[in-house]
């Protein structure tokens, strides 16, 4: 699936189950809140910090899936074609750090 596949399958699942977005500000929200549960997850998984009882059930995939599933309303929401936007921001990337990162030293 392409990101605007991805895109057009949540607008189509909101507008076939969802009866409309949230408001931006309320998903805006609900992305933070789906980044907490992420980062509990890695935090305890990669992290220092230990499991409680009520994380045991948790799946990383998951929550991961979730923080998309936000983002894409977000960009549905807000008019931004995140193909687009993606390819400019590796463009960035490219061309502001295509040297920096191996030059850096804590890298090698």
């Amino acid at each position: 699936m392409t990101i605007q596949e991805a895109q057009q399958s949540v607008d189509e699942w909101i507008k076939s189950y969802g009866v409309r977005y949230f408001s931006e500000l309320t998903n805006m929200v609900l992305l933070m809140e789906e980044v907490g549960e992420l980062s509990r997850i890695m935090a305890r998984t990669y992290g220092d910090q230990s499991f409680k009882k009520s994380d045991l059930k948790v799946d990383l995939a998951d929550e991961m899936a979730d923080v998309l599933w936000i983002l894409l309303c977000l960009a549905n929401q807000t008019g931004v074609d995140l193909t687009e936007a993606f390819q400019n921001n590796i463009q960035k990337k490219t061309l502001r750090d295509n040297e920096r990162h191996k030059q850096n030293p804590k890298l090698q």
